[in-house]
């Protein structure tokens, strides 16, 4: 076992650096793709909303959708960032990651309150993973930063 682990850490030690940036980019598109994809649901997407009593459903539609949009492209720009800016990167990074926990938190609530992790239609309680994971990503981001 330990020949195997040391295999794999002197396999993959060089990439020690760059293994957050795999959590970055996966988290960037996907909050970018999400976004991009409400445009071409803007009405019933903001139908939703106004269902759910939410002010201004129109409004709020645009700005989830182009919060998501570039709060995925300003967490890859963090990443990016690091060497050349370390300041700003590691600002970009926090101001996405925390548009990143309030868009998920209000997801939660608003859009999937009913659905639980462990009870329930299967594909909601996938669904719901897929949400938690986000929300995790950008706490960690959060939290962490670019350090």
């Amino acid at each position: 076992m330990i020949p195997i682990n040391s295999f794999l850490n002197r396999l993959f030690s060089p990439l020690y650096n760059y293994a957050h940036f795999l959590l970055r980019i996966t988290l960037g598109i996907s909050f970018f793709l999400h976004g991009y994809g409400k445009f071409k649901i803007i009405d019933g997407f903001a139908s939703f909303l106004g269902s759910q009593g939410i002010l201004y459903p129109k409004l709020m539609t645009y700005l989830v959708a182009w919060g998501e949009m570039l709060a995925g492209i300003t967490i890859i720009i963090g990443g990016l960032l690091i060497n050349s800016l370390p300041i700003l990167a590691n600002l970009l990074t926090r101001i996405s990651a925390f548009s990143i926990i309030i868009i998920m938190l209000c997801a939660l609530i608003i859009a999937h309150s009913d659905w639980s992790i462990f009870i329930g239609d299967r594909g909601k309680v996938l669904f719901a993973s897929e949400q938690l994971f986000l929300l995790t990503l950008g706490l960690y981001f959060f939290v962490k930063g670019n350090n």
